[in-house]
């Protein structure tokens, strides 16, 4: 996570974050002559009170914009960092009015999807991150409610309009649903299972709404409750529909990785997996087990265990460009004895560069392109530095014979580059006991340690020993031992 921000990165923040706030202010404006009986301007000047609730509410929205930049700043320079990032969350909350003030105007304020704010913004964003965002969206929603959109109190309107026990049941229903969302959206892996949060969420929405509706209603009869009770379903079911309808849309344009997406991204139906099983297959196994074991470590030391797996589904792609010339996809003869060391040198660590490539021509996420370039850092190729020290008679520099890097940046990046290298490292081992695995695996973590290849990613000595421990038990439950058949020949049965 990005811990500090450039000043040309703050000032770009600061410029999005206005252009976005005018842009939200803009359509909150923009759909206040649906609910007024003639015009915008004619209402202002036989009311110059609603100008000034106008002003109120574009002031209280910078207020609470200047709120969010600030938690940003402090909590999550990583959204900051990015201007799509900033433009995707104005985005979202500018959809959310307009769909909450559609419903509200021409169905029912008790029907609107006050919850789908919060069902992106848990997707999108860390859970902090989410629930900020929707408080804000709440507050926004109160505040414009009761000074432009109410027909009482500090509301002008003389017909239509949200009434106070509409709007404090949004505000609550919003905060208490919006939570609650938030927090059950993270276990949800499935896009299917998003259909269970609406069942969910129907509870405390319909709780709400009784509660503070109920009372104020003057035939409290059982058709009022099943009347709340259905424009709470619809408020939520709605809610749902609108989230799974846009997230595609979202995950699309702002190159967002959701659960979702990472799972589509490594089916086999994938088109860049489904090239490399049929023309490497050997890679395509190697990936399948280096995958495994990433998502095991990420998961141990708390990092995104759904990315690392998919990142390392990827980090060897750059070898379909020629399959045949890596050891796990050739079958007796190999193609290097052909090659001088410099020639297979140059092939070898092309792959990492091609993968990035061939990662950036499909459109697929920049974190699988950076894992493709760092997973090797800046390593030497042994084998063939030794062969070619063996051919020379002098010193060789051992840069011309290495990766060119970078380095590991992040955590997930340095968990594949341990995974990576001990799968196949391990399945070179004659003896594959968890003893030699263990003292195989420490070997190369601390090679990579003392060729400085984590000094970029702000990984700890802990979280070392923690990966090095998880994937010793995972490469020792894949390549364990098994009892010898014995060498029996069975006739046909008469």
């Amino acid at each position: 996570m990005k811990t500090k921000l450039t000043r040309k990165e703050t000032a770009l923040s600061v410029l999005t974050f206005i252009i976005c706030v005018i842009m939200l202010a803009a359509v909150m404006l923009a759909l206040l002559p649906l609910n007024i009986d003639g015009n915008l301007f004619e209402l202002v000047k036989e009311e110059p009170k609603y100008l000034v609730n106008i002003i109120t509410v574009i002031v209280s929205v910078c207020l609470l914009s200047i709120t969010m930049y600030c938690y940003f700043y402090i909590e999550n320079k990583s959204v900051l960092a990015r201007k799509a990032k900033i433009i995707e969350l104005y985005l979202m909350m500018a959809i959310a009015f307009t769909a909450c003030f559609l419903i509200g105007t021409y169905v029912d304020g008790a029907a609107r999807p006050l919850l789908f704010i919060s069902l992106m913004a848990g997707m999108l964003f860390r859970r902090r991150d989410a629930v900020l965002v929707n408080t804000v969206f709440a507050l926004v929603i109160f505040i414009y409610n009761r000074y432009l959109n109410s027909t009482g109190g500090l509301g002008v309107l003389q017909n239509g309009g949200v009434t106070m026990i509409e709007s404090i049941a949004s505000l609550l229903t919003m905060f208490c649903g919006g939570v609650i969302g938030i927090f059950l959206l993270k276990k949800v892996k499935t896009r299917l299972g998003c259909v269970n949060i609406a069942f969910a969420l129907l509870i405390p929405t319909f709780i709400i709404n009784t509660v503070l509706r109920l009372p104020s209603e003057d035939n409290k009869s059982f058709s009022i409750i099943l009347q709340l009770l259905g424009w709470s379903a619809f408020d939520t079911a709605l809610s749902v529909v609108l989230f799974m309808a846009l997230l595609p849309v979202f995950e699309a344009l702002f190159s967002e990785l959701t659960p979702f997406r990472l799972r589509e991204l490594t089916s086999e139906s994938a088109k860049l997996i489904k090239r490399l099983r049929a023309n490497a297959l050997g890679t395509y196994n190697h990936s399948i087990v280096v995958a495994q074991l990433a998502e095991a470590c990420a998961s141990a030391i708390g990092e995104d265990s759904e990315l690392a797996r998919a990142a390392a589904y990827y980090h060897d792609i750059g070898k379909l460009k020629s399959p045949e010339m890596f050891a796990e996809n050739q079958s007796e003869y190999d193609l290097h004895k052909e090659l001088t060391p410099e020639l297979s040198v140059d092939i070898i660590r092309s792959h990492a560069r091609d993968g990035a490539m061939l990662i950036k021509k499909n459109r697929l996420p920049e974190f699988f392109a950076d894992v493709a370039v760092q997973h090797h850092g800046t390593l030497p190729i042994k084998y063939f530095y030794a062969k070619a020290l063996k051919m020379s008679d002098g010193e060789l520099n051992a840069a011309n014979y290495s990766y060119p890097g970078p380095t590991p940046n992040s955590k997930i990046a340095a968990i594949i580059m341990i995974a990576d290298a001990s799968e196949a490292a391990t399945r070179s081992l004659s003896d594959r006991s968890p003893e030699k695995v263990e003292a195989l695996v420490s070997n190369l973590v601390e090679e990579r340690m003392n060729m400085d290849q984590f000094v970029d990613c702000d990984i700890t000595m802990r979280e070392l020993t923690v990966i090095t421990r998880t994937v010793v038990n995972g490469l020792t439950g894949v390549y364990h031992s098994r009892v010898k058949y014995p060498k029996l020949v069975l006739g046909k049965k008469k």
